[in-house]
């Protein structure tokens, strides 16, 4: 219900990562060089034996560009101007406690993207740099406490609260140990 199979979303992400680092024509080992990500993780990830986390996969959009919706939109097989719920793709991230979906994910012809994300109480991810210099976002915080650090200036966020911003540089995103954090996030 929603939810995409996990052996066939990593099957399908691991090609598309391939297939970014075969249109760059870069070997692992420069990959690796551009990312910090070791060149075994790397390997692991594009054969598909391993789930990347969010922390990576920020890394590795960073590297390419684009944002993490996109890379996933991607490795979708199918658009549709209408997104019902029930076909919004839910990616978790088991190691940070992350769940993001994607209500409206990236297309060729929009340029807004809406996710919503749930971080289980005290979960924290950390992006040590943005996937596009200046991307905006706009962040509304639906449910628990987050704690927003961008660029070395924090917000606390409370429920109902909005914080608007572009990303230039390291970016932490830290969810209250007892309540968590469910919030929509606009991405222009």
């Amino acid at each position: 219900m929603g939810y995409v199979d996990g052996d066939s979303q990593d099957k399908r992400l691991a090609e598309r990562l391939r297939a970014l680092r075969g249109e760059r024509e870069w070997s692992l080992d420069e990959l690796a060089g551009r990312s910090d990500i070791s060149r075994a993780t790397l390997s692991r990830i594009e054969k598909g034996e391993v789930s990347p986390t969010a922390t990576v996969l920020g890394r590795l959009c960073a590297v390419y560009g684009m944002t993490m919706s996109r890379l996933m939109a991607m490795a979708e097989e199918n658009y549709s101007p209408l997104v019902r719920r029930n076909d919004q793709v839910v990616w978790i991230d088991k190691e940070t406690g992350l769940e993001r979906r994607s209500v409206s994910p990236p297309s060729e012809n929009l340029n807004c993207e809406v996710l919503d994300v749930r971080l289980k109480p005290g979960a924290e991810i950390s992006y040590s740099s943005p996937p596009k210099n200046g991307l905006e976002h706009h962040l509304v915080l639906r449910d628990g406490v987050l704690e927003i650090t961008i660029e070395a200036q924090s917000y606390q966020l409370q429920p109902g609260d909005c914080l608007r911003y572009k990303l230039h540089g390291a970016n932490c995103f830290k969810a209250d140990k007892n309540k968590g954090a469910l919030y929509t996030l606009v991405v222009l």
